[in-house]
């Protein structure tokens, strides 16, 4: 092999390598930063690694939202149609925070809690998460009363 060719086999493979470790350092930083969307049945179900910093997503739950009266902390509950997570916040709502209305809540389990670090409110009557709005879709079929069964209006 002639020094030219030796030359640009040492650069390109220098190159190669540069490229490798620059890719896996990225891979590396994005999945630290990334937060997965789960609902309340999913939590509760396991579905969530210990100590892991993830979105909860569903409805504000009728009647569950208590506010501190001392502080900006505040406890309301996430529901999915099926289950129930009771949710801690500190600091300020987002203005259409509400009763009924879905949520979505990052942040970490600490013990059958879930301790919120940023609450999102949907922006209008149009939007829910696909995620979440399938979720909801699901549990209102499970618990959908059946035709037959349905009384017959007189």
């Amino acid at each position: 092999m002639n020094p030219t060719r030796k030359r640009r086999l040492i650069v390109v493979s220098l190159i190669l390598g540069a490229v490798g470790i620059a890719a896996t350092l990225t891979v590396f930083a994005l999945q630290q930063n990334m937060t997965y969307l789960y609902t309340p049945v999913e939590v509760l179900g396991g579905k969530v690694p210990a100590d892991a910093r993830f979105r909860l997503g569903g409805m504000v739950k009728a009647g569950s939202i208590e506010r501190a009266s001392d502080s900006l902390r505040i406890g309301f509950t996430v529901t999915d149609g099926d289950a129930e997570m009771p949710v801690e916040y500190t600091g300020i709502l987002p203005d259409l925070f509400r009763e009924k209305q879905s949520v979505i809540a990052t942040g970490t389990m600490q013990g059958n809690r879930f301790v919120a670090s940023e609450v999102l409110a949907k922006h209008d009557e149009n939007y829910v998460p696909r995620d979440v709005a399938e979720a909801m879709a699901n549990a209102h079929k499970k618990h959908a009363v059946p035709e037959a069964a349905k009384p017959e209006a007189k």
